[in-house]
Parts: structure tokens; sequence; C-alpha cells
């Protein structure tokens, strides 16, 4: 004699999405995480600054180094103008304002890049070499990395990706370059200002 077998509701396993919100806190939290690591870094090249050149620094252009420190900090103002226009749905202000912000960036890596390696110190040159490209080469990648993000966030921009309810890639954008430019704020006086210099 069979025994009837009960049937059985197969199991639909349905995907529930995060809220908006929800997806905002965890993608905030991740960043924030993946700053903390980065932060390890550049205080390990802060600590051999002061390691390797003690209470002494190469004879560097102060003007150069004004100059491209005004620059940076002037992106960020233009940064953060891009990321308020677009909470206020100002799509032409934010795609201007993110322009500007690449090109003061690209300026900067210009000064640092362009001409203060091609001054008396070079990467030969024991340990104030060593020291001043492993600072500057690293916080440039930082930069490079940032004006492509702006441009690919400018890009989504321009086709209508964003909008003032939900742009998280341009708040994300803006957290990334104004942390690089705070690295900046401590490498600058580190790298230009403290110390006696040393004539090579």
């Amino acid at each position: 004699m069979s025994v009837a077998t009960p049937y059985v509701e197969p199991a639909h396993h349905e995907h529930h999405e995060l809220p908006y919100s929800e997806q905002l806190r965890n993608n905030r939290l991740g960043l924030w995480l993946f700053f903390t690591s980065e932060a390890f870094m550049f205080i390990g090249l802060l600590s051999s600054r002061f390691y390797l050149w003690g209470n002494t620094r190469p004879d560097l252009d102060q003007t150069l180094g004004l100059i491209v420190t005004s620059v940076l900090l002037v992106s960020s103002f233009f940064m953060n103008r891009a990321e308020t226009a677009i909470a206020h749905d100002d799509r032409p202000e934010f795609l201007r304002s993110l322009l500007i912000t690449a090109a003061l960036g690209i300026a900067f890596l210009v000064g640092v890049v362009g001409f203060e390696w091609q001054g008396h110190i070079g990467p030969s040159d024991g340990a104030y070499g060593a020291v001043l490209f492993g600072m500057t080469g690293m916080h440039a990648l930082h930069v490079v990395s940032g004006v492509i993000f702006i441009l690919i966030v400018w890009n989504n921009g321009r086709k209508g990706s964003f909008s003032a309810e939900r742009h998280w890639g341009v708040e994300a954008c803006a957290i990334w370059w104004h942390y690089v430019d705070l690295v900046w704020v401590f490498f600058y006086p580190a790298l230009y200002l403290m110390g006696h210099v040393v004539h090579g």
C-alpha cells in the first residue's frame, strides 16, 4: 500500500533590497574603514620624514610649494560646491565645478611632478631624495586617482545619473578628494617648512 507524499510548496527566496538610507550608511562605513587603512600608510610616510630628516630639510622651492598648496585647497572649495549643487539639483553648476576641480588637481600635479621633481633633489640623493619622492609620489598617485574619479562622476552626471535624493557617487568622490587634500595639509609643512635648510 503506497503512502501519499504530501505536497510541499517550493521555497521562494525573495531578494529584499536594502533601503537606500541603509545602503548609504553601509557605503559610508566601508569608505571610512578604507580611509583608516590609508591613514596608516600616510602616517608611516610622515614618520619616515622625521626619522630620516630629523630637524633638517632640503632647500625646496618655497614659492612653488605655497602655490601648489593653494591650488589644492581651492580645488576643495569647488569640490564642495559641486556636491552642494547636485544636492540642490543644479546640474550645470555641478558639472562646471567638477571640471574646475579636476583642472586644479592636474595643475597641482604639474607643479609637483613637472617642476618640484626637476629641482635640486633627485631620487638618488640619499634620505632626502627617498623621503621627498616617496611622500610626494604616493600623494600624487592619489591625486591622479582622484582626478580620474572626478571625471567618471562628471561623465555619469552628464548622463543624468545623479539627483538631489541619490548622489552617493558624488559624495564618495568629494570625501576622497577632501581626504587627499587633508593629507597634503600635513605633508606640506613637513616637507617645506619644518627644520633648518640643508643645502645640497
